[in-house]
This record gives C-alpha cells, sequence and structure tokens, in this order.
C-alpha cells in the first residue's frame, strides 16, 4: 500500500487517465486525414471524415431507437462498408456489436439471435430472407418471449433492387434512411469502463451450440495496435479484406486501419481474379486469409491471375496450419506471408511465427518449415505455454512432447456468454485452454500439431492428421486435404485421407490414384501414419474456409471400420 509521500502515491485522475478504446482511432483518422480514402467499394468511395461523420449518425440513429449499453446490434452481411461502419457506429452508441457468419443456416442464426437478445438487426439485402427465416424460427419456438428487433436492410447496387424493396415492403428500414436521421456531429462518449463490452462472435459449434465470445474494449484497443505491429503495417497501408469482417472482427483489423489511417478495399465475393485485380490496380499492400485462400491464389488458372506484382504484397494466414508447399509456392510469386495462429477467444491471431533473419540464407523449402510453425506470443498477449493439462506443468522444449497450448493475458476474452459452465472450464488454472495439442521446439516457437479431438490414435500412438495433410499437399495431383480418424478393427483408428484433385489432374481410375497416394505416403512417412482409406471429391468448408472436420469424421462412421486383414 502506497503511504504519503511514497512514489505511488500519485491518483488516477481525469487528465492522466481513460480507459482504452479503439474508437479514438477513427476521430484521429478523420482529423489527420479527413480527405484519404478510408472505404472503396465497387464504385463507391469514402474519406476518413466521411466515414466518422456515417459512424456518428450511425451511432445517434441506435441512440434515438433507445439502443445503447448492455444492448446488442446484430449485423448479418458480407465485407462492405455498412459492416466496417457497425464496428465504431454500434460502440459509440455504447453497444455490442455482434457480426453474424453469412453462411449459417436460418436454425443457427435464430439461435444466435435470441440468445444474444439482439436489439437491433442489420442485414443486407441479398441475406434479408435468412434473416426472415430466423424471425420466424424464433417466434414459433419462443412466442410471448421475444421482442422483435428493429430491422435495418443494408442495399448495394450490385444487387437485384427487388430484394431491397422486398425488405422495405416488410417494414425494414434503408440503411441510408436510417443514417439520414442521425446526427453526423453526434457527440459520443468513450466507455468509462475498458472493461466494458465491444463485440460479441460466436464459435462455430461445431459439435455442440456455438459459444458466444464476449470482447471488451481493452483487448480490442491492445490486439489492433498489436496485430498491426507485428505485421509492420505501415502509415497509408492499403488493406484488402477477403477475410470476413464477421470473423473476430477481421481480426481487429477493422480498427487497425483506423490507427493507420490506411484505406479498406471491401472485397464482396473473394475469388482469386478479384484478389490479383485489386493488387495490381488499387494498390492493395495487405490481406489476410485463410490457407485455403492461398491454395486458391497458388493454384488460380493462369487468365486469372496478374503477375509478376507490381509490388512485394504482405499476406497473413491462419486458421488452419499452412502445408509448407503451400507457403513455398506463394513466397516464390512474391507474396510475403506471415503465419499467425489464434482463436475466436483471443481476439483473433495471438501468436506469430515471427521470422529471424538467420533464415534468409536457408532452403526455401526449410524456411516454409520453419514459417508453418504457430511460433511465439505476439506483443499484446502475456503469456503463451504449451503444459501438461493434469500438471499444468510445461512440456520441454524437445519438438515432440505434447501438451495443450494456453494463453493468459489481456487479449484473452472476457468469457461465454451465460455459460458459467463453460467458463470454469475455460479459464481452469488461471489460463486460458484453447484445446489446441502442440509442442514447444527449442528456439522455444509452439507448433499446433493438432485439435486435441483430431488426433487419431492407432494402436495406442499418437497421429498427427496435420503432419500427413503437410505432405500430402506435396503430391502433385492434390489439391486440398484433410484426413481424420477412421474407426480400424485391428488399430481401433487409423488416417483417412479425403482429398481434393487439382483441376488439371485426369483421374479416370481413382482406384490406381489412390494406389500411386499411398505408395506416395510410404516413401515419406513412417508406416503407420499412412493412410489406409483415400477418398476423393470436394471438401466441406465454413464460411472462413476451415474445413470442416466433424463432417469428415461423420462420413468415416458410416463408412465403417477398416477391416482387419485376414492374411
Amino acid at each position: 500500500m502506497a503511504v504519503e509521500g511514497d512514489i505511488d502515491d500519485l491518483p488516477k485522475n481525469a487528465a492522466n487517465y481513460t480507459a482504452l478504446t479503439p474508437l479514438w482511432f477513427l476521430e484521429r483518422a478523420a482529423l489527420i486525414h479527413p480527405n484519404r480514402k478510408s472505404l472503396i467499394h465497387g464504385s463507391h468511395q469514402f474519406t476518413w471524415l466521411q466515414t466518422y461523420q456515417r459512424c456518428r449518425r450511425l451511432a445517434s440513429a441506435l441512440s434515438r431507437h433507445s439502443v445503447g449499453a448492455g444492448k446488442t446490434v446484430a449485423v448479418i452481411a458480407p465485407n462492405i462498408p455498412a459492416t466496417y461502419e457497425a464496428h465504431f457506429g454500434v460502440p459509440m452508441a455504447g453497444a455490442v456489436v455482434n457480426c453474424v457468419n453469412i453462411r449459417l443456416n436460418a436454425p443457427t442464426v435464430a439461435f444466435l439471435l435470441f440468445h444474444s437478445s439482439a436489439a437491433v438487426v442489420m442485414v443486407d439485402q441479398e441475406l434479408f430472407s435468412l434473416a426472415e427465416e430466423a424471425f420466424k424460427i424464433i417466434t414459433d419456438k419462443h412466442q410471448s418471449n421475444f421482442k422483435h428487433p428493429l430491422l435495418i436492410v443494408i442495399g448495394d447496387e450490385s444487387c437485384n433492387p427487388r430484394t431491397l424493396q422486398y425488405a422495405i415492403d416488410k417494414g425494414a428500414i434503408e440503411y441510408e434512411r436510417f443514417l439520414e436521421s442521425g446526427d453526423p456531429e453526434f457527440v459520443w462518449a468513450a466507455p468509462k469502463d475498458e472493461w466494458q463490452s465491444i463485440a460479441l462472435g460466436y464459435t462455430s459449434g461445431t459439435t455442440s451450440s456455438p459459444k458466444g465470445v464476449v470482447l471488451h474494449h481493452r483487448g480490442a484497443y491492445l490486439m489492433s495496435l498489436s496485430g498491426a505491429l507485428i505485421w509492420g503495417m505501415n502509415e497509408g497501408a492499403v488493406y484488402l479484406w477477403t477475410l470476413p469482417m464477421f470473423h473476430c472482427n477481421g481480426w481487429c483489423y477493422t480498427w487497425s486501419l483506423a490507427a493507420l489511417c490506411g484505406t479498406n478495399i471491401c472485397l464482396r465475393q473473394v475469388t482469386a481474379k478479384a484478389i490479383y485485380s485489386a493488387i495490381a490496380h488499387l494498390g492493395v499492400t495487405h490481406f489476410c486469409a485463410a490457407p485455403v485462400v492461398l491454395n486458391t491464389l497458388v493454384n488460380a488458372h493462369p487468365e486469372e491471375t496478374i503477375l509478376p506484382l507490381p509490388r512485394v504484397v504482405h499476406v497473413m494466414t491462419a486458421g488452419a496450419a499452412p502445408p509448407p508447399s503451400v507457403l513455398h509456392a506463394m513466397s516464390e510469386r512474391g507474396f510475403r506471408v506471415t503465419h499467425t495462429y489464434g482463436l475466436s477467444e483471443t481476439y483473433g491471431p495471438s501468436t506469430v511465427c515471427a521470422w529471424k533473419p538467420e533464415w534468409d540464407s536457408l532452403p526455401p523449402e526449410t524456411q516454409a518449415r520453419l514459417n508453418a510453425r504457430q511460433g511465439v506470443r505476439y506483443i499484446g498477449l502475456e503469456g503463451l505455454d504449451v503444459v501438461d493439462p493434469k500438471s499444468m506443468a510445461s512440456v520441454p522444449c524437445d519438438g515432440t512432447t505434447l501438451g495443450e497450448v494456453v494463453m493468459r493475458g489481456n487479449c484473452v476474452m472476457k468469457g461465454y456468454l451465460k455459460n458459467p459452465k463453460a467458463n470454469e472450464e475455460a479459464f481452469a488454472n488461471g489460463w486460458y485452454h484453447s484445446g489446441d495439442i502442440g509442442v514447444k521446439h527449442s528456439d522455444g516457437y509452439i507448433e499446433i500439431k493438432d485439435r486435441a479431438k483430431d488426433i487419431i490414435i492407432s494402436g495406442g500412438e499418437n497421429i498427427s492428421s496435420l503432419e500427413i495433410e503437410s505432405l500430402l499437399y506435396t503430391h502433385p495431383a492434390v489439391l486440398e486435404v484433410s484426413v481424420v480418424a477412421r474407426p480400424d478393427e485391428q488399430w481401433g483408428e487409423s488416417p483417412c485421407a479425403f482429398i481434393t484433385l487439382k483441376g488439371n489432374v485426369d483421374a479416370p481410375d481413382e482406384n490406381k490414384l489412390a494406389q500411386d497416394i499411398t505408395k506416395f505416403c510410404r516413401e515419406k512417412m513412417p508406416a503407420f501414419w499412412v493412410p489406409k482409406s483415400v477418398v476423393f471429391g470436394p471438401l466441406p468448408k465454413t464460411a472462413t474456409g476451415k474445413i470442416q472436420k466433424h463432417v469428415l469424421r461423420g462420413k468415416t462412421k458410416k463408412m465403417g471400420p477398416v477391416k482387419k486383414s485376414r492374411l
């Protein structure tokens, strides 16, 4: 305790202490660069002053509808200006922004809207029917317990005007009209407490109902600066929105771009052609993408590409371990890939495979392998370790001893909404438990070996599905691959590889190709790792490009166990 005259006997006051919030970044951007382009979407362009005014209008209009502290505003829309504006306008009103995954089905959207008690729903005109169906499900199920939220429809000139008119006829307020009802000079108030919630996002819910991840202003502020610093982003960066803003608030780069006074390029639909075109014609310097998008870029048809790139383009990837072969191919095309790892519960990426100068002289394949690791903690994350989940002791830095990846610090969520049991489990022993299994290497870098539920246990031996996948990606016919456990009469489980072939592969005889792939595996991996089953076809994915392994595990169960050899 400080005593009078002590060096710590200097209390906080209004002049020297304020709650951290990323909302100040927008005010600053409008002051410094009022005429710099903030957002480009098709033929529409906004400056930072216009974006600040539009966000203030949104906050004002929401406030006039009594939407403030404790209220949630759901946004069901792709990467368009309104989604970006909601990241500032909604919390400027004191409310919480909840960007909903637009690829979810109506029953899941209904669960989210009811669970979050959404007071307002902002929905893109093309997704209005999804929202309408979700409301019907909620009404039928909960009836008197459900207060219909204020409904705002976002128009887009690239869409059929009839869907916009249909939504308006159904009573929705058009977004631009809603903004007109707000004051562009609205005096918004920063949160008095930085622990106040700024955003709500839902986990994928692959094994149960989705969990609502609640984030605070302090974490959003720290992570938006940490992410930019880790990546070496400069003031005025031109950022292409390939990553959905609904995914962990765009890994907090929604707020970072305002801090950097950069330019946001909105991309309604992500294709290789659109990405290469934006790089060539709009000055793109940075974009984020899941490994599946990188795979699409390196395997794009020559007619869809514009190469060589006019400048080095920085790419941040996360969501699944990128195969070294894909990292190598991206590097050859002029992309500089930064590999990160994180979860919704840690504001998106929170570890980075920090590049070391001594790696520059290594062979490209070795560089790619090193860069495929998950690395070290972000500047804004105070604790990262791989531990024995029972004793919580750190595993040795030997690259082989498996443990659970755990985190702690200011960039860990407040908790799960209305789910005390899940919070108790997630925060056990003073750490956030990721559920990911990994190792620590001699240089202290961590490497994920699998999700706990994705480890294949064959004859008592642990097999990393990710390591098998990385090797399979080096086969010339493989475009995408996912490996899961299949029941096995002799070994309990054995690896099963689901493979999507490259478009130029002619495979009339799939059995022969499967044999070729099996032979390829035998030459490169331990015998018990070799997939005993190979299945060809498209892979099921989430909206963020993650392969849905739970769907594939369901398929292997239907396939039945691999029969024990009678030889």
